[in-house]
């Protein structure tokens, strides 16, 4: 299993134990990732980093004093 963070501007999008789809986005420094439809997005990651699952499970949503973190676990 392979856990990922993704941030979220506002609370109560997504919740733990929902299937969230996911889209890649090629970018010049490498990939990021959108919890579609537009409810979280990741960091850069490099090319040997990249998330091959399409779905994930929301394991945690956190929150702290620079907003809300949706914790994503893939089948990887």
């Amino acid at each position: 299993m392979r856990t990922e963070e993704f941030k979220m501007e506002r609370p109560g999008l997504v919740k733990p134990g929902d299937t969230v789809k996911i889209i890649e986005r090629d970018g010049t420094s490498g990939y990021s990732y959108i919890i579609d439809p537009a409810v979280a997005m990741s960091g850069c990651y490099s090319n040997r980093d990249r998330i091959r699952s399409e779905y994930g499970t929301v394991k945690d949503v956190r929150e702290n004093s620079r907003g809300y973190y949706v914790i994503v676990e893939f089948d990887e």
